[in-house]
């Protein structure tokens, strides 16, 4: 192949869209059994009407859908009707293992064969790789991760810790509000919320701060972390309710529940660790893109350790508008460097 694309979300189709139009020979490998990306994944009670907003991928709007529809739904039939119309040559379930250097280019090693291949455009996201932090302590109850979240039902009259500052701890925490015996939210940070409409300016000026970060090589956080969490109605509504009273970080966990370091006791049958997720990245290591500071340095989409690796959907491209972009530019970029004349 001249470029294999490791991912079907978002970024990844919207790189393979505009491939076609390269002329490059791609392929693109995803680990999911279906289409959809990580949005397959999330929990049935997110409807499309309550999430951020879905960029349209290039070429083929997002048809009108019910806002009560599960967004998981939605965006699966979306995509997988976007690969279909497009004729996208998407391999699946394919999980990538390694990219290694290899004679005459890079290997992809996959539990379904091995791809040599002159490039390689990233689109793995975070989904697959969650943040559990550690705290000292052992907690009898369940603990759960947004990853593993399927709705607030399973939480009847319990008592729940929701522990994250950003929008998915925001969402199952209100849900869980409605039908468990008592909900605490914790966060290691005062939550900020970002009052007004998220105007095209401040999205810019947001970008830019991520971007900062990954071409200096740090570990980037998430674009939706920088901007804030939205006073959507239904947030002013918890707000007023006395929900989203936040507390600040426990010391450490008992069996029954939480403690703080001023002593005081919250008793509880379950957490639910609302922390995020880290970019899934491991299989690139054996390429050795890593810098000091822990991150990848990259020029827009572009690895700046090795111009052959595009990494979208990362860093500034995080987000649905982001990686749309981010597609655009990595095939750009990979059509004129694997057109370039082999100097001597």
């Amino acid at each position: 192949m001249d470029v294999v694309v490791i991912g079907a979300g978002q970024a990844g189709l919207s790189a393979a869209y505009f491939l076609r139009r390269t002329g490059l020979e791609f392929v693109v490998l995803d680990a999911n059994p279906g289409p959809g990306g990580a949005w397959r994944h999330r929990w049935p009670t997110l409807r499309l009407g309550t999430v951020h907003g879905i960029h349209d991928l290039p070429g083929l709007a997002l048809p009108h859908a019910d806002p009560e529809r599960p967004a998981s739904e939605v965006v699966a039939d979306y995509f997988g009707g976007y690969e279909r119309e497009f004729d996208l040559p998407v391999l699946r379930p394919v999980a990538v293992r390694a990219v290694r250097e290899a004679e005459g280019g890079l290997l992809v090693e996959t539990d379904s064969g091995v791809w040599l291949t002159r490039a390689v455009i990233n689109a793995t996201g975070t989904w697959d790789k969650p943040f559990w932090p550690h705290y000292p302590g052992r907690f009898a109850g369940r603990q759960l991760h947004t990853a593993n979240y399927r709705g607030p039902e399973e939480f009847k009259r319990q008592r729940v810790i929701v522990v994250g500052g950003g929008t998915s701890a925001v969402q199952a925490l209100i849900e869980i509000a409605a039908v468990a015996a008592e909900t605490t939210w914790v966060t290691r940070r005062p939550p900020v919320f970002h009052e007004g409409p998220f105007t095209a300016e401040f999205g810019r000026a947001v970008v830019a701060k991520v971007d900062a970060a990954v071409r200096a090589g740090r570990v980037p956080d998430s674009v939706v972390s920088v901007t804030g969490l939205g006073l959507t109605p239904e947030v002013i509504a918890a707000r007023e309710q006395g929900i989203l009273d936040r507390q600040p970080m426990f010391d450490h966990l008992v069996g029954d529940g939480a403690v703080w370091a001023d002593g005081h006791v919250v008793r509880a049958d379950a957490i639910l660790w609302a922390t995020g997720f880290r970019h899934s990245l491991d299989h690139l290591a054996p390429l050795n893109l890593r810098g000091p500071g822990g991150g990848i340095v990259v020029d827009g989409t572009q690895v700046v350790a090795d111009p052959r690796v595009h990494l979208v959907g990362y860093g500034p491209s995080a987000s649905t508008i982001g990686a749309t972009r981010a597609g655009r530019a990595a095939a750009m970029a990979l059509k004129r460097l694997l057109n370039e004349p082999v100097k001597a």
